[in-house]
């Protein structure tokens, strides 16, 4: 780009970037700077020279949807510096250029939210489609302002859009898991307020949000979400760790005191992870001396034993390399921590790790982990596979969803062209339509009426009620499907009139209507009778279910009152109310 021009757009000069353009070179105002390819309007945009970008857009306005190297319009630049008057300037030019993406998939709108730039956010908000660019994708908007603590973007969004809560990234984080790591309260506080359920969602790893507080050592975090929710802190990842798990194997030691005073943690003091190491163990193979101090106060077991035989003594005494080793151990041995060849046998497979203990080369430690009990391995092979049926489902009830939309779409625009273009045309001098008077046309005009409206009606219901739960999108699905139905069946009915509105009147005309009605009545009522005949199996099958599922919870099974109130009160995965995916073994269940 030539200097002069590039000097009077970096200082806004409109009557010397004017001089260049239109006395010496016209052609000037389409240079790009460099490898960016940054044209003139871009740099305009970003600098927000209002008057300057005016010029601009009246002699080249096509300039308003150039793409640079990142395929960023102007727009692009102005909503990430927040320079309103130049989007109102371009959006006003060319409406469409708000839908546009840049390389990596980012909105104007995403850079505005990633930028904190809440008026600008407002104002592309105001387009109604906006931020259907996000439904499909796994980082939203909402994301974005999470991350970077922008309260005032995230609520409106929230507002606009409250699903987009749930949504998760391509880790498994939803807005709220990263407001919580990054420590921004506000938003957490928002997000809640919404659903308090929310903060029960787990990642990729199987890390709540509360376990992102912990990790990341954000006690009012902590505080804010157990406030609300005290069931979450009984949530485990996929290691097996708990909440104090992941504090103490971050080291966040204030997180952990607050963890101690405000949650009954006689359980998880000695819960094992997968790998059957205690909150002790992580933090002697840390050498975290203050936390071991410290939770050598809280009366846990300090022998117990991991899958690899070690207790903490073990752990810390195979790698005494450093000062912090020197002050644990004793600590350990006051509290009355010993090597497990020490302890006395408890079961064969103890017996078994003590004794290879003793010999002096490390490699007659076992190698396998001791297995857990075969009841744990089913039950957590059952949550997995009921959490993995419930996420195909709910795929599956969004699909529909669309999938109605579409249809929906699709028979209101084939009804209303078939509308303004009645069978048999129309008089070019009056306007009327032709064949307005015989009853067969009538019966077309009424029957495309209705499937014109109801496919209308499908549409608007779907897209102005967003429902939350599994039980409300089956319900919205339900009647929507049967108000599916009837359009298509009244479009039907419409193509038939329409066909013997203009079909010449004769001897075989009537045997040519019988057929066409055969045919294709006859073909929708197969269609009707097999999906009539999976309905009843569906139904059948769940009714059988949920008469076994009452029979095994009657006082003559073998289940006593107690375990079935435990099962209950803990609202695990095996105890369902889901009767859809317990009674159906094809992995699918009409509505």
């Amino acid at each position: 780009m030539d200097r002069r021009l590039r000097e009077s757009i970096f200082r806004g000069d409109v009557a010397s970037f004017l001089n260049l353009i239109d006395q010496e070179d016209e052609h000037a105002i389409e240079q790009t700077v460099g490898g960016s390819l940054n044209t003139v309007l871009h740099l305009a945009a970003r600098f927000g020279h209002v008057g300057l970008a005016s010029e601009i857009i009246k002699r080249r306005p096509e300039m308003v949807a150039a793409e640079n190297e990142k395929m960023e319009t102007p727009l692009h630049e102005a909503c990430r510096e927040g320079r309103e008057e130049i989007v109102k300037l371009l959006v006003a030019t060319d409406p469409w250029v708000v839908y546009k993406v840049n390389r990596d998939e980012e909105s104007a709108l995403f850079v505005a939210c990633e930028r904190g730039k809440v008026d600008v956010v407002k104002l592309l908000l105001d387009y109604p489609w906006m931020l259907t660019l996000e439904v499909d994708a796994s980082t939203t908007s909402l994301h974005v302002a999470a991350s970077a603590g922008h309260t005032d973007v995230a609520k409106e969004i929230i507002k606009a859009r409250p699903e987009f809560s749930w949504k998760k990234d391509m880790h498994g984080c939803t807005p709220l898991h990263i407001s919580c790591s990054k420590g921004h309260l506000e938003i957490t506080r928002e997000l809640l307020r919404l659903d308090a359920d929310l903060s029960s969602l787990q990642d990729n790893e199987g890390r709540t949000p509360l376990h992102w507080a912990a990790i990341k050592g954000r006690v009012n975090i902590l505080d804010e979400i157990l406030c609300l929710s005290i069931e979450s802190a009984d949530l485990i990842t996929k290691q097996g760790d708990t909440v104090l798990h992941l504090a103490v194997k971050h080291n966040q030691y204030e997180a952990v005191r607050y963890l101690v005073d405000n949650l009954n943690i006689e359980k998880l003091v000695n819960f094992p992870d997968n790998d059957g190491n205690t909150i002790l163990h992580i933090a002697t193979a840390g050498k975290l001396t203050t936390m071991v101090i410290y939770l050598l106060k809280l009366g846990l077991d300090v022998n117990a034993i991991n899958r690899k035989g070690f207790t903490a003594l073990d752990v810390i005494e195979s790698d005494a390399s450093n000062s912090g080793a020197v002050a644990i151990v004793p600590a350990l041995q006051e509290a009355g921590a010993k090597r497990c060849y020490q302890l006395p046998p408890a079961s064969p497979e103890i017996q078994n790790i003590q004794q290879e203990s003793r010999s002096p080369k490390p490699s007659t430690w076992p190698k396998k982990p001791l297995e857990s009990s075969p009841s744990q391995h089913q039950r957590r092979h059952r949550r997995h596979r009921r959490d993995k049926q419930l996420e195909l489902q709910n795929e599956g009830l969004r699909n529909a969803r669309n999938t109605i939309t579409v249809v929906g779409v699709l028979i209101a625009t084939v009804s209303f062209a078939a509308g303004i273009n009645p069978p048999g045309g129309f008089n070019q001098i009056t306007g009327k339509s032709i064949m307005g008077s015989q009853p067969s046309f009538k019966v077309f005009l009424v029957c495309n009426i209705v499937a014109l409206f109801s496919s209308l009606g499908i549409v608007i219901f779907l897209v102005s009620i967003i429902p939350f739960r599994r039980k409300s999108m089956m319900k919205l699905l339900a009647v929507t499907h049967k108000v599916m139905w009837v359009s298509l069946s009244f479009l039907a009915a419409a193509y038939i009139a329409a066909t013997w509105t203009i079909m010449p009147r004769g001897k075989g005309s009537v045997w040519v209507l019988v057929a066409v009605v055969s045919i294709g009545g006859g073909f929708t009522m197969a269609i009707f009778a097999g999906l009539a005949v999976l309905l009843a199996w569906h139904l059948l099958r769940k009714w059988e279910w949920r008469k076994s599922k009452a029979k095994s919870r009657s006082p003559s099974s073998s289940i006593s009152r107690v375990e079935e109130m435990q099962m209950m009160k803990k609202g695990t995965h095996d105890s369902t109310s889901n009767s859809d995916i317990d009674s159906s073994d094809q992995g699918f269940h009409p509505y």
